[in-house]
């Protein structure tokens, strides 16, 4: 499981925020250097409240899901505890507030291009790909999930989950019945 999960940050979150930003600064010639004042503060802040978040998500991931948001190894069961109570996608929350940060420690304008980029991207992405994904494997489940909890903009209050039959979150459902 261990290898499964270092695979999953290197080829994910570690792409979209250092080897991706790291080629199109050498690209544009940005020369970055570390801000100071409020912009400094509120880097370090958004930086600390994304780390925090991705690994409270994998976690729960791990714990809850018994998978990665690898797409080679998703979750097997929905996952509706902590943050995904709130917002659908806070682990992609989580990577938008880490790509802030650095556009905001660098003070680069082409680093706050990259986070746009990957924010349309990503909300183009999940409606038109893994949504319809989380419908097929997790059923009448997930669509009662995605009826209740916004998929950016966190609600206010938590949203519990309530196993209609009793027990357990729905488990990702089997080949056969697909």
């Amino acid at each position: 499981m261990f290898f499964k999960w270092i695979k999953a940050i290197v080829i994910l979150p570690l792409n979209a925020l250092v080897f991706i930003p790291a080629l199109i600064v050498w690209i544009s010639g940005d020369r970055l250097s570390l801000t100071s004042g409020w912009k400094f503060h509120m880097g370090i802040l958004l930086l600390a409240a994304g780390f925090a978040l991705a690994v409270w998500t994998m976690t729960l991931f791990h714990r809850l899901g018994k998978g990665t948001a690898a797409p080679w190894d998703p979750p097997q069961q929905l996952v509706v505890a902590g943050p995904y109570c709130h917002v659908r996608n806070p682990m992609l929350t989580s990577v938008f507030l880490m790509l802030a940060a650095e556009a905001l420690l660098a003070g680069s304008v082409v680093l706050l291009s990259w986070l746009a980029v990957f924010v349309c991207v990503n909300m183009l992405y999940f409606p038109l790909v893994e949504e319809k994904e989380l419908l097929r494997r997790f059923g009448a489940d997930y669509a009662r999930y995605k009826a209740n909890v916004p998929r950016y903009l966190p609600r206010l209050k938590p949203w519990r989950y309530v196993p209609p039959r009793g027990g357990k979150p729905p488990r990702r459902k089997a080949a056969a019945s697909r």
